[in-house]
């Protein structure tokens, strides 16, 4: 039927509206909806979405599930498998993992196995259905270092498994990246990150915030003094690039993460909140990812006009699909196939403009995308009062450069098996952002789940 053929639509807030507030803009499925859109799903022999999953969640049984309307079960199958299930069906890219490998997408639309993950999740949170604990205890202790979805997934595993875990946390509050870096209208603070959080601890896993590891402890300190027989560093990259053109340090320049940070986890765009943020009237956003489309839109709803400039097309912009068609829909400006070459400043070093320069997609470069060339004469000025850079992130080194014996590459990532996340050092593992750069928080989770594996068969290893 040719119904079939199509998703079940979600929906969202009027992008006029929208663009005003912090509220978040997709709505999610209710329950007919959700019941509508499980349907559709052809319920695979071979489930191909389930290879395409970084935590690999039995999406066709969990489906199943809904369609029976056993919420509880839904949740119960997605929890043997994510402790995060709420956060991924927001902002999971399904469009390039499980639902890009989905059957019924070949002649019609894949199945919405995001937002149906996030109508479960939802559904389990209301309904105060938690995952299982571990029934008892294996008497192992295990630290993880960071609580973004690398560290919260890794310890989760670990409590299932029956370790006595500790996560420690840098920031004053739990989440990382969740909480920092990806704005309330896409990802809820107080309604989902916490609660997806309190679930972990609920779990058993203890979270130690303002703990900065290589500074208040090392990593060595917690395996020769306080007797951890395994680390996971989930630690994340969040050391800002930048262009080191002329003006960069100029005021009114600012890192994606530094902006961010304080309009997310400090709540800068908050009344009730005395937090520093300069809001500009016109900003330039640099970059392309869906950092720079974080930023771009949290300028947007403080109030500027936002310019995006991105070196190449659209057809090369990393950030997800769904992101760039909200920012368009919101009223966000590209400027493609436009690079900066210099921050222009006033007389008190202050932005007042940007000197851009158009560019041209030659060949391929090691990414597989075509490389951008400058065009010759094509300068031109565009005025703004502040710059938010979103190049990319790379790993603090502060945790490498006090452990003994961890090796890191040329760009300072921590080097570890992609398996198990086995570090050169032994009895610790890392994953996530610290291994890979700045990456996608599914990849992170996936990342999590492997190092919970690896330190599970160390630490076994040593029984026998």
């Amino acid at each position: 039927m040719a119904d079939m053929l199509k998703k079940v639509p979600v929906r969202e807030q009027d992008p006029k509206v929208r663009a005003t507030n912090f509220e978040e803009v997709c709505y999610g499925y209710n329950e007919e909806e959700a019941v509508a859109e499980a349907e559709r799903c052809l319920n695979c022999k071979n489930p191909k979405c389930v290879q395409g999953c970084p935590v690999g969640i039995h999406i066709n049984e969990f489906i199943s599930h809904v369609k029976d309307r056993d919420y509880a079960g839904a949740y119960q199958v997605i929890s043997l498998s994510s402790s995060l299930p709420a956060i991924c069906g927001r902002v999971c890219p399904q469009e390039t993992q499980c639902e890009g490998k989905c059957i019924r997408g070949i002649k019609g639309e894949a199945v919405s196995i995001g937002k149906l993950e996030r109508f479960v999740a939802d559904w389990a949170r209301e309904n105060g259905i938690k995952p299982e604990p571990a029934k008892e205890k294996n008497g192992h202790k295990v630290a993880v270092v960071g609580s973004g979805p690398a560290g919260l997934t890794c310890a989760g595993d670990l409590a299932k498994m029956g370790y006595d875990v500790t996560i420690y946390e840098a920031l004053h509050k739990a989440g990382g990246v969740l909480s920092y870096g990806i704005p309330e209208f896409r990802l809820p603070k107080d309604k989902v990150v916490a609660k997806e959080v309190e679930g972990v601890e609920g779990l058993g896993v203890r979270i130690e915030t303002d703990t900065i590891i290589g500074r208040t402890v090392s990593v060595d300190e917690l395996m020769t003094k306080m007797g951890y027989e395994a680390v996971f560093i989930g630690s994340g990259a969040g050391l800002p690039r930048f262009m080191n053109i002329p003006g960069e340090t100029a005021n009114g320049v600012f890192s994606a993460n530094e902006y961010l940070t304080r309009n997310n986890l400090m709540k800068a765009f908050r009344d009730d909140y005395d937090t520093p943020i300069y809001k500009g009237k016109k900003v330039v956003v640099v970059g392309g990812g869906n950092v720079a489309m974080d930023a771009a839109r949290t300028a947007l709803r403080l109030g500027a006009e936002v310019h995006l400039v991105y070196r190449r097309s659209e057809a090369e912009l990393p950030a997800r699909a769904e992101e760039v068609h909200h920012a368009r829909e919101e009223g966000i400006i590209f400027d493609l196939l436009t690079n900066p070459v210099e921050i222009l400043t006033d007389e008190n070093d202050s932005v007042r403009g940007i000197r851009v320069i158009k560019m041209e997609l030659g060949e391929p470069d090691a990414s597989g995308r075509r490389r951008p060339v400058p065009v010759e004469g094509s300068e031109y000025e565009m005025e703004c009062d502040a710059v938010i850079m979103s190049l990319g992130t790379s790993p603090n080194p502060l945790i490498s450069s006090t452990t003994v014996g961890l090796d890191v590459n040329k760009r300072k990532c921590i080097i570890a098996d992609e398996a198990d996340g086995k570090t050169t050092k032994d009895g610790v593992y890392a994953g996530g952002d610290a291994v890979t750069g700045a990456a996608t928080v599914i990849l992170a989770m996936g990342a999590g789940k492997a190092g919970a594996r690896g330190i599970d068969a160390f630490i076994k290893s040593k029984e026998a």
